[in-house]
């Protein structure tokens, strides 16, 4: 059988545009000679839809939508796409109003097929919330041209007994459409992606395939829904390999046959490639979706902001990028030299807006409740929030997309200024660690400067006071990394922490107080672009707590 991998990017309650999409992939499909073509977990309304799932227009636009895409399918075609389905028994004998289901579409006629079983909650998932659990998998098995297929919806296929050491589920549904009959087992997925997830993924649907002598195709979303970023990837896997090398972070379209060898070994991209390719998709993505046709950034001649303006250039091209200079009584000739030669490099348009007016202004204002002391902490984040306002004011005025350039170290202690250079829609780079951002800056310029070396090499410092470096406050980065992502990503203790750091226990815990301190910050922090596991999305921690280790 001929069966057409239609690896989409699906935008939330925009029904018109997803149909529209699936209708293309669908012809194209069948003009490639497909008999089945299977479309990601929730295509016809995006994912995740959250709590436009309780809203009763939402649900009507929907069941509206796939009725006339069943209309648009090709003749001699069968169409497998994720969809919602009312849970009958809800109303009389409880349960979640829906299922997370799967429609099959052929001959203008739409028939849900299969249902989710497995909910995921945790990280970034909140399924249960939503969606009642389907517990007779064994039923999600249908024919198509005379081969038996089994579907199974993204989380279904993860709770193997023979590949994961704790599973957190009691079934297995992969398992139950086997032995069902299933000749075939297609899973319809939006996995959202984070580093290593892709290489997993091969690694789980392969060891599945082995374990049950059949064909997996593992059919998953793609593009930016905000944090969330989804790579695609998709795969169709024997026991002797792959059919096709997956496609990351693109929309695509595969036919496989399923009689034919599959022998091909799936490529690994490098870590920076891949931080690279999935920012500039969420970034693209955020401004297309929100209609944002430009962006503007803050460049102080450091790194953060010549990554991020770098990766916006990727995404929306350098006449769409606006670079913005603020220096201040205590910024450098070489900070603003370096911001001008990005811009110039990049190809972007530079403005530069001194702040040294500003801060005599907000002196003279201030003196009467401030008095004559030396200035502090309060002078230092005025210097952010008066960056801040320029730059919401030029956004307002001009209808751009304003992004803020904090990492996740400084995110992480709380080393960012509220209503400063916290300000902007989103936040390209807040979940790479600092020693990453190096790492990407290098591999931009791999074929060239288009970041200044200066900014890479520099030390990093704020400038918001004379001779001022990161390091009068904090470890140097190449030493706080590893700390920080035992404390956030791991959840280490303080005494584990120092014993893998090699960091005295009592620097951990002066680190780890201010993490817990700084979670009001990160609270209000823009969305930031998910890369890893455990992005501030997906942790949460209270926002107001007593807790505190030593």
């Amino acid at each position: 059988m001929k069966v057409a991998l239609c690896q989409i990017d699906s935008t939330v309650g925009d029904f018109t545009g997803n149909a529209r999409r699936i209708v293309e992939f669908a012809a194209r499909a069948h003009k490639q000679g497909a008999q089945l073509a299977v479309f990601p977990e929730l295509a016809i309304c995006g994912y995740p839809p959250e709590d436009l799932l309780v809203r009763p227009g939402f649900l009507a636009a929907h069941d509206r939508a796939l009725q006339e895409l069943a209309a648009h399918v090709p003749p001699d075609l069968c169409v497998l796409l994720g969809c919602l389905e009312p849970n009958p028994d809800a109303a009389t004998r409880g349960g979640r109003p829906l299922f997370n289901a799967v429609a099959r579409l052929e001959d203008g006629l739409v028939q849900i097929v299969a249902r989710k079983s497995l909910l995921p909650t945790y990280d970034v998932f909140d399924e249960s919330r939503y969606f009642e659990p389907w517990q007779r998998p064994q039923e999600n098995v249908i024919t198509v041209a005379g081969r038996r297929v089994g579907m199974v919806v993204c989380e279904d296929g993860w709770n193997d007994a023979q590949f994961f050491a704790r599973r957190i589920y009691q079934i297995d549904p992969v398992e139950c459409v086997v032995k069902a009959g299933a000749q075939l087992v297609v899973n319809l997925s939006a996995s959202p992606w984070s580093v290593g997830k892709e290489r997993f993924r091969h690694k789980m649907v392969q060891a599945a395939s082995e374990r049950h002598q059949v064909p997996m195709l593992y059919v998953n979303l793609v593009g930016g829904n905000v944090e969330l970023q989804f790579d695609g990837g998709s795969l169709a896997v024997k026991p002797g390999g792959v059919a096709f090398q997956p496609v990351l972070f693109d929309e695509a379209l595969v036919v496989v046959d399923t009689e034919a060898p599959w022998t091909q070994v799936p490529r690994e991209l490098g870590k920076e490639q891949l931080h690279h390719d999935a920012l500039v998709q969420g970034l693209g993505d955020y401004a297309r979706k929100f209609g944002f046709p430009k962006a503007v950034i803050g460049l102080s001649g450091g790194i953060d902001s010549a990554v991020v303006a770098a990766l916006a250039v990727d995404a929306l091209g350098a006449a769409n990028v606006v670079g913005i200079g603020m220096p201040s009584r205590y910024s450098s000739q070489h900070s603003i030299d370096d911001a001008r030669a990005l811009a110039q490099k990049l190809g972007m348009p530079f403005h530069l807006l001194p702040i040294a007016p500003l801060q005599d202004s907000y002196a003279q204002v201030l003196r009467p409740v401030f008095g004559d002391g030396p200035p502090g902490l309060a002078e230092e984040n005025l210097q952010a929030r008066m960056r801040g306002a320029l730059l919401m004011a030029f956004a307002n005025k001009h209808g751009h997309l304003l992004l803020t350039t904090g990492n996740k170290s400084e995110c992480a202690v709380g080393y960012c200024t509220l209503y400063g250079d916290t300000c902007g829609a989103l936040a390209p780079i807040a979940d790479l660690w600092k020693t990453e951002v190096w790492a990407l800056a290098r591999w931009i310029n791999r074929n060239g400067e288009r970041i200044p070396k200066n900014s890479i090499d520099k030390p990093p410092s704020a400038e918001l006071r004379p001779d001022q470096l990161d390091t009068d406050s904090l470890p140097p980065y190449p030493e706080l990394d590893p700390v920080l992502k035992c404390l956030v990503e791991d959840e280490l203790s303080v005494e584990l922490t120092a014993a893998k750091t090699g960091m005295a226990r009592a620097r951990v815990a002066e680190l780890f107080a201010k993490v817990q301190a700084a979670e009001f910050k990160r609270y209000q922090y823009a969305p930031a672009l998910r890369v890893s596991e455990r992005c501030w999305s997906g942790r949460r921690m209270p926002v107001s707590h007593r807790y505190r280790e030593s």
